[in-house]
């Protein structure tokens, strides 16, 4: 299984907007990460990049 760690504009420390996430959803300018234990984060932005194999994804936020 694949998890990511979604970032907020550039992978730091402290842009992590959630950790383990199985599912990423887009709707228009809203996305939406479901974590492992099934907890739903949703920002409105646009996803920059995903890098699957190092379990990053990182996206622009308003």
């Amino acid at each position: 299984m694949c998890l990511s760690t979604i970032y907020k504009n550039d992978k730091a420390d402290n842009n992590i907007l959630c950790r383990f996430v199985a599912t990423i959803t887009v709707d228009h300018d809203k996305l939406t990460f479901v974590d492992v234990m099934g907890e739903e984060t949703t920002v409105t932005g646009r996803l920059v990049q995903a890098d699957l194999t190092a379990g990053t994804v990182i996206v622009s936020t308003e």
